[in-house]
Order: structure tokens, then sequence, then C-alpha cells
């Protein structure tokens, strides 16, 4: 995302979410917690902003995202999406569903690593910001759901049919969309779709410590990582080859090429500036 940006002033308070920022890391949680934290109209419209106002500051070098009381996320709010959305003609349809979208290209194309923390469900919209996120750490307790057609929709929604097959394969996608069964943390990990597993209640304390570790680290190095990861997923080898040439070209020009070079030369730990 581009870091030019007009007049409007940085957002001091967000109404639908909880902003954390401490040191590089930002901690976003839903706080939601006696509807399992739902996701709302609003919700979703913090989310896609938020995300491109961190993207443009350049300041954070790693987010998690949480949710509060005893799940992650539980989806779409019933009724405040689902009861609105029928009394909608199409282009506000085509307008809301444009809008979940934004928020997973977001989630995809910030320059920096997003962890997502996963305790008790992880269900409908709330399983894709999840399966969006570079990681996913995850505590006994947490189970994903991609509960779409299960109300009468398409399993491929927010780019679940993109992103899901390259996570875990094309068999299990089909069977987790179509179905739209729960999958639990043992199951989840075995497919691949768990990054980290962790003791029962530490998957905050985890993720926490992840991104406190990739905020540390080399930013520059980490948000062309992710680029790569999300730009070569559909280009043929010799483009992609060519596309790893011209990146690391530019890297080795960083500030941060040479400083690993000074500090292993001196023998002490590099001191990364992100750029």
């Amino acid at each position: 995302m581009s870091p030019f940006t007009g007049s409007a002033a940085r957002t001091p308070d967000w109404r639908h979410l909880r902003v954390d920022l401490a040191d590089g890391v930002a901690t976003v949680t839903l706080a939601r917690p006696d509807r399992l934290n739902a996701l709302t109209f609003g919700a979703y419209a913090d989310l896609r902003d938020l995300l491109a106002e961190l993207s443009r500051e350049r300041s954070v070098r790693a987010l998690v995202l949480a949710g509060e009381g005893r799940g992650f996320c539980s989806g779409g709010d019933v009724e405040e999406i689902i009861g609105a959305t029928l009394s909608m003609d199409t282009a506000q349809l085509l307008d809301f569903n444009r809008m979940t979208g934004q928020v997973v290209r977001a989630v995809r194309e910030c320059p920096f690593p997003v962890i997502a923390a996963i305790h008790g469900v992880a269900a409908g919209a709330g399983a894709v910001l999840a399966l969006a996120a570079d990681f996913r750490v995850a505590d006994p307790s947490a189970r994903f759901a991609f509960l779409f057609t299960r109300v009468g929709l398409s399993g491929g929604d927010m780019g679940a049919a993109y992103l899901l097959p390259r996570v875990v394969g094309l068999g299990h996608a089909t069977r987790l969309l179509m179905l739209g069964e729960p999958v639990r943390a043992p199951e989840a990990e075995r497919i691949g779709l768990i990054s980290e597993l962790t003791d029962e209640g530490r998957a905050d304390e985890a993720a926490r410590a992840l991104a406190r570790r990739l905020a540390d680290g080399p930013a520059l190095a980490h948000a062309q990582t992710k680029a790569l990861l999300t730009a070569e997923l559909d280009m043929p080898l010799a483009a992609a080859v060519e596309l790893d040439a011209s990146t690391q070209a530019l890297l080795m020009n960083s500030e941060d090429y040479a400083e690993f070079h000074a500090a292993f030369t001196e023998k002490r730990p590099p001191k990364w500036q992100g750029r």
C-alpha cells in the first residue's frame, strides 16, 4: 500500500475494535465478547480502514489479531448483517461483499506480518480472517468452520476458495468449504491450517511473542517476503524467479543488508532499521 495520504488525520479511536500500539507491534482485538465477537458492517469497515492506515504509517512491524472472551470470531452477526442484507438490492449487496473482500486483501497486502491468535470458535468470516493471516497461532480449544454453505451461500466467500486450497490443499478445502463442518485444533494442525499449536489458554501469549520476534527482525525483508508469497501464488516459475531476482537486487542495496555484513564482521547482533 502506498505511504502517501491526503489531509485526513490518523484515526484516534476505533469504535468497533480495540487497538494497542507498542514498539512496532499492533494488537487488534475484536471486542464484542457477548456476541462471540461477531462482525458488524462497522467492524468490517474499521478493519479495512485500520489496516490501510497502519500500512501507510510504516510504523508497525507486526500485528496480532485476537478475539476477546470465549472465542476468536463467530463470523458475521446474524441479526445485524444477515437480517439487513435480506432487504438490500443487488447493488448494495455487491458493495457489502466487496467490502468484506477488501478486508481480506488488506490483511494479505499490508507490509507487515499478521498473526491470528485463535482460541475457541473461528467461524464464517472469522475463519477467513484467520486464514488470511500469515500465521495462525491456536490453542487446543480452537475450531474452524467455514459455514457459508450452511446459510445457503457459496463456500467461496471473501477469497476462501482462493486461499484455503493453497494452505491445506484442494481436497481438504473442498470438504471444509462444501460441508461447512467444524475442524478442531488437532486436525487443523495436521492439515496445515494452524501454524503453531500452543498449550491451553496460551495462544495470545504465543502470538505476542511471535510478533515481538518478527518486529525485532528485518522488517523490509519480511515485507518483501510476504509480498512475494502473495504475488507468486499464480505465477509461472520463470516469472517468479525473475521477480525474486529483481527483489533481491533491490534489497542488496538496503541498509539492512549492509548492516548484516557489518554485524557479522564485528561479531555482534544486527541492528535492523527496516530500510
